[in-house]
């Protein structure tokens, strides 16, 4: 479904509506709190760690919560957006799921976890969300779990802890549940396209093809996403 009609939303029900609603507030709560400082979200993750470099990782070692097993970090390397954000669910929490049999990389013997990329978060300069996108299992170095599976990881996602920044933890916990059907879709539509690339190249190991990287991506509205909400409730 692509969420694009106050209509897609109703079908969610008002328990979820309210989920999504409640969370969409707080992720606007930390825009306002930052632009009274004249800050935002990037600014934020970037604060105090030198010269921005495409490639590395903000902050330094991502930011990892040890009792929800969430991860994100911030990188840089794509056109039309500032940067982007990626985020996973790992150990305990994953280990809960049986990743699909695949090929096995170095970097997967690298660590001594399981790790899923949920979803990616685009940014723009202005430090505001504009796209959700999926990826293939080389770009983040990722164990391939179903869309099932990651689907299920994905309300599992929290980053409660104050550092590195407490509204940017926040804001992007918020996220992935003000956009949890977009994202559930993305995840849906990301194996579908693995699926169809790995018929026509049979020849290759899929997951590690450079020739496919961006697997689903979406623009994203906050403001039009909550106003859908609102009216989707009002119509119940």
């Amino acid at each position: 479904m692509s969420f694009t009609k106050t209509e897609d939303f109703q079908a969610l029900g008002r328990a979820q509506l309210e989920a999504m609603l409640d969370a969409g507030q707080w992720v606007l709560e930390c825009h306002r709190i930052l632009q009274k400082s004249s800050d935002n979200i990037v600014g934020e993750v970037l604060r105090g760690n030198g010269t921005f470099t495409q490639l590395d990782h903000y902050p330094p070692g991502d930011v990892f919560d040890q009792t929800s097993f969430s991860q994100y970090y911030y990188h840089a390397h794509r056109e039309g957006e500032h940067g982007h954000f990626h985020t996973f669910v790992r150990s305990e929490r994953a280990a809960k799921f049986q990743p699909i049999k695949q090929s096995q990389m170095d970097y997967m013997d690298e660590r001594d976890d399981t790790i899923c990329h949920v979803i990616a978060i685009s940014m723009d300069n202005a430090g505001l969300p504009i796209g959700l996108f999926t990826t293939n299992r080389w770009v983040t170095a990722e164990n391939w779990f179903s869309d099932a599976d990651t689907a299920t990881m994905l309300p599992h996602f929290e980053m409660d802890l104050a550092p590195p920044s407490w509204p940017v933890n926040i804001w992007i916990s918020g996220m992935l549940r003000l956009f949890r059907p977009q994202i559930e879709d993305l995840i849906l539509k990301r194996d579908q396209v693995i699926s169809a690339w790995a018929k026509k190249h049979p020849d290759t190991d899929v997951f590690e093809d450079r020739g496919i990287d961006i697997l689903s991506e979406i623009p994203i509205s906050i403001d039009h996403q909550i106003n859908h909400l609102k009216k989707a409730l009002a119509a119940l």
